[in-house]
């Protein structure tokens, strides 16, 4: 079942209480977050004003696709209050089985393309930089649903994220259909006026199925050891990079994690992220965005070392981490809607920015909750940031 990143990232923290608050407490030093987190980067070309993202997460205000003013003033908020990149929500990709909603937004089409032009002005006029993130659901596509209902869900092998019979196994044609589609987007994101382009191999996903030996049992040049299964993410990272300007930055999302499975992993050791990541990066990834539910762990036995960490370490590139920044209580209700939860401080963040373990940390819920929370950080001020709750993902505010 195709799941929202909202959802799933709200999930992600469960059973977390006061883990992060131990460390993170509300008293980081306002001089020290300005220092930290207010110090510029270049990615690419790109230079961010902070080191603050906004991470993707599925929000469904696009009827039919296609994003209108709400949208645009949404992420036009996150930057005027002080976010140094956007990531979008995940955008559907020009192929049928792409995904199942309605109300998620497409990056294809006059419409939906004229609305995203729309949403990168505003974010501009603000101040801010804008990515958007493109994906391609796969097999968790929901069958008889989305824009075109008939097409079934498309996955490497036919297989769920449970290893049970889905949809149908990819043809060579329809690997290139997909290749296509999303350089199409990437060329349109440059085209139409982002600041980059965000490819989403995370999370149990098409890309992320392809990577994960579980959903790809295929027999061909896209299967086989991890690094052979990286062929594909390998294709769409070299088309995309073939699509855009050399100077037009190229991030690459991954996670060990799945939607269903929050401790799986493609990598169990440093060796075999290596393997994973260096066909990416000699494709053209400028930076990788390493997804965690909890940014604080270590991902790998004897180092503290978070993925963010591995990766940066593993390939020079540029990192992103994510993972539950400044939530730390238990928060998921009945039907996945959050209870209210506290904001908590940085301090813990700013220990591993201090190392230079990684290089920008992303803001999700956080950032849903509160438009000026990079602000709030930026400045000591976390401790008036609102809280997360289930009235914040009901509406655009």
């Amino acid at each position: 079942m195709e799941a929202t990143e909202a959802t799933q990232e709200a999930s992600g923290a469960r059973g977390v209480a006061g883990t992060a608050g131990a460390d993170a407490g509300t008293g980081a030093d306002a001089s020290r977050a300005a220092r930290l987190l207010g110090r510029p980067f270049d990615i690419n070309g790109l230079t961010l004003p902070n080191r603050i993202a906004m991470a993707p997460m599925t929000r469904e205000f696009s009827p039919g696709g296609v994003p209108g003013a709400d949208v645009a003033e949404y992420y036009a908020r996150r930057a005027a209050g002080g976010v140094g990149l956007i990531v979008t929500e995940g955008t559907y990709v020009d192929h049928a089985s792409a995904g199942s909603s309605h109300r998620v937004p497409h990056f294809y089409g006059e419409a939906a393309l004229a609305g995203w032009q729309k949403v990168a002005d505003a974010v501009h006029a603000a101040g801010g930089k804008i990515v958007p993130q493109l994906w391609h659901v796969g097999a968790t596509r929901d069958e008889g649903q989305g824009p075109i209902p008939s097409a079934p869900p498309a996955g490497p092998s036919g297989l769920s994220l449970d290893g049970e019979a889905k949809g149908h196994a990819m043809t060579g044609a329809d690997i290139d259909a997909v290749i296509a589609a999303f350089a199409d987007s990437a060329a349109a994101a440059e085209r139409i006026g982002f600041d980059g382009v965000e490819l989403h191999g995370a999370h149990g996903y098409l890309i992320d199925q392809f990577l994960w030996g579980t959903t790809n049992r295929r027999t061909d040049g896209y299967g086989g050891d991890l690094a052979s299964r990286t062929r594909f993410a390998r294709e769409i990272v070299e088309a995309v990079r073939g699509a855009v300007s050399p100077s037009f930055p190229v991030i690459f999302r991954l996670s060990q994690w799945k939607a269903n499975a929050f401790d799986a992993k493609l990598a169990a050791d440093p060796a075999e992220l290596e393997s994973l990541l260096a066909p990416l990066a000699a494709a053209g990834v400028d930076a990788f965005h390493a997804s965690t539910r909890r940014y604080w762990l270590p991902e790998f036995e004897g180092s503290d070392l978070n993925l963010a960490g591995w990766v940066k370490k593993l390939t020079g590139r540029a990192t992103l981490s994510v993972g539950s920044v400044g939530l730390d209580k238990e928060f998921v209700g009945p039907q996945g809607w959050a209870k209210e939860t506290v904001s908590t401080g940085i301090d813990l963040l700013l220990d591993r920015m201090e190392r230079d373990e990684f290089d920008v940390i992303a803001v999700g819920r956080a950032l849903i909750a509160d438009a000026a929370w990079a602000n709030k950080a930026l400045t000591g001020r976390l401790a008036q940031a609102a809280p997360y709750d289930a009235r914040s993902l009901r509406e655009l505010r």
